[in-house]
């Protein structure tokens, strides 16, 4: 039988599940798989954010100067 010869003029196919995905998930499934590494990446994101602005802090109190040494240069007497 030719698609062109059926009543509705819709293509026919040996397989009528064609269309349909061979394993079906339901979204309860997709959505506890997704969770763990969705909650993992936001912390994993706040964590290096911190780390980040530590570093950020100490670097600071490196140019401040507080933490130099205070250099004593002798005095030269002019004449």
């Amino acid at each position: 039988m030719n698609s062109s010869n059926s009543p509705n003029s819709e293509p026919t196919s040996l397989n009528p599940d064609a269309n349909e995905p061979a394993v079906k998930i339901s979204s309860e499934l997709l959505i506890t798989l997704l969770t763990p590494p969705f909650l993992g990446a936001l912390l994993g994101g706040k964590a290096v954010s911190q780390m980040l602005q530590s570093m950020g802090q100490a670097s600071e109190e490196v140019f401040r100067g507080d933490r130099l040494p205070v250099l004593n240069f002798p005095h030269s007497e002019e004449d």
